[in-house]
């Protein structure tokens, strides 16, 4: 399990600017899922490459599924490079997003965000419509199947409606 707390205090205490998406934010949104991983779109400006590879460093970032022992260089011209990395670290799984689709990238996502406390630090969050387009963008069964789930939520907040229970009492 990704020790979530460690990571965002990592990249706030490196001044990284990144968007909260996936899983993460279904959390942060209500979502009853749980998550394994923490997915940010990151901004690709140079400077902000360079904090963030220096701060995950001291976690030893490598390519999630990759054998150990093969070659990768966690650097700023890997990140320069490459666009999405999925990374297993010492403090868990983090996919690095360039991009997402039905998204796309972090000067993309802003008009989309809100601020959220997450550990003690304001972070920006994929707003619920913003995660609903992308996840249904993906397309991938599992962000399918929590579509109906967000969508739910999303109504509850615009209809100011309290969720239903099943609870009899």
């Amino acid at each position: 399990m990704t020790d979530f707390e460690t990571v965002v205090h990592t990249l706030g205490d490196a001044g990284v600017d990144f968007v909260i998406v996936g899983g993460l934010a279904a959390s942060i949104h209500g979502s009853a899922r749980l998550t394994q991983d923490v997915d940010f779109v990151y901004a690709r400006a140079r400077s902000n490459i360079a904090r963030l590879v220096a701060a995950l460093k001291p976690y030893e970032p490598y390519l999630r599924g990759v054998p150990r022992g093969l070659p990768f260089d966690w650097s700023e011209e890997t990140l320069e490079r490459g666009l999405n990395f999925t990374l297993t670290t010492s403090v868990g799984d983090i996919d690095l997003l360039g991009e997402i689709i039905g998204g796309g990238r972090f000067e993309d996502l802003l008009p989309h965000c809100v601020v959220v406390e997450l550990f003690g630090y304001r972070c920006r969050c994929l707003d619920l419509p913003g995660l609903i387009r992308t996840k249904r963008a993906a397309g991938r069964p599992k962000d399918l199947d929590v579509i109906a789930e967000l969508e739910a939520l999303l109504e509850e907040r615009e209809t100011g409606a309290e969720p239903e229970t099943t609870d009899k009492r």
